[in-house]
């Protein structure tokens, strides 16, 4: 269950915050989930596969916000959170996985 729960933190930062951001039109408490469930993620990450791997998984989720962005104007926003939200989950589940 521990190899999920990263995947499980990220896809809620991602959607999570989004939703939140949306629904109460407050941005910075939706990139307070986005950082809190981030923050969670990494560290189950680098239980799981080390720091090297966490930082990496990190980068992945942050790219993936930021993409969200410019990729909104072309599908929409909610097609654009749902598809960078998929590929950090699979990046996640591939790659933040235990080495043991």
């Amino acid at each position: 269950m521990s190899a999920l729960l990263p995947t499980v933190f990220s896809t809620a930062g991602l959607l999570g915050g989004y939703q939140i951001a949306r629904a109460t039109k407050n941005r910075q408490l939706g990139g307070a989930v986005l950082a809190v469930a981030g923050a969670a993620a990494f560290l189950g990450w680098k239980k799981n596969g080390g720091t090297g791997t966490a930082t990496a998984l990190t980068a992945t989720y942050v790219l993936a916000f930021g993409a969200s962005h410019p990729l909104a104007k072309k599908m929409g926003s909610w097609p654009a959170v749902y598809t960078v939200t998929a590929a950090t989950a699979v990046a996640s589940l591939v790659f933040g996985r235990s080495k043991k």
